[in-house]
């Protein structure tokens, strides 16, 4: 049994919040930490591989995988569907290993009402302004004014469920942002829950106490 239950830690946000960002930095503060590599219909963009950033699929592919209940969440967003494989995520906290994921709130609301959702830590990034988040996505050059226009209209849905996560972020400075994502991981790994061996720990307690009377 591994010293620690591994978490199931989510990040979502509107498009442009900065959650792949912090993602990232999550995983180049601590190696341990696995990414889930989520399932997509969409196409490729340039420079993307399979497996590394998605799992490129097929729509039929994608819905059998479903049926099978091989996906612990899944959503359709921007007319493509979106999931997280479950085998791979079981495997890594059954370790000790704790799973990012970079979903949206329908995601996050289908892990958390999952028997996995006891060990989830949820976590809601913020912009800190409208004017702001339309900056950013206009800044990184990828999506047509179209796309960016329907991301905008799409993104006060996203943060009307701000309230359904466990912590909540405004991301107005990525370091300090990050600094705080930290330690909400760090904390969330002690929780009574994550930890196996407590009972077995407090039993061996009562055994050394009921000796010594």
């Amino acid at each position: 049994m591994a010293d620690r239950r591994g978490l199931l830690i989510i990040l979502s946000s509107p498009s442009g919040a900065g959650k792949s960002t912090l993602t990232r930095r999550l995983r180049d503060w601590d190696p341990t930490l696995s990414f889930s590599v989520s399932a997509t219909t969409r196409a490729p963009r340039p420079g993307e591989e399979d497996g590394r950033d998605y799992h490129f699929l097929s729509e039929d592919a994608f819905r059998q995988s479903v049926r099978d209940g091989g996906m612990l969440e899944h959503a359709r967003v921007f007319g493509n569907f979106y999931g997280s494989p479950r085998a791979p995520v079981q495997a890594a906290i059954d370790a000790g290993r704790d799973v990012l994921f970079d979903i949206d709130w329908q995601g996050a609301q289908q892990i958390q009402n999952s028997a996995l959702g006891p060990h989830t830590l949820s976590i809601f990034i913020l912009p800190p302004s409208i004017t702001e988040l339309r900056r950013r996505l206009e800044g990184r050059g990828q999506d047509s004014a179209e796309v960016i226009a329907q991301r905008m209209a799409k993104s006060w849905d996203e943060i009307s469920h701000w309230a359904e996560y466990d912590h909540v972020l405004i991301n107005d400075d990525l370091d300090e942002t990050t600094r705080r994502l930290r330690v909400i991981v760090e904390a969330a790994r002690l929780r009574r829950i994550q930890q196996p061996g407590l009972n077995d720990h407090v039993r061996a307690l009562q055994r050394e106490f009921e000796e010594m009377q």
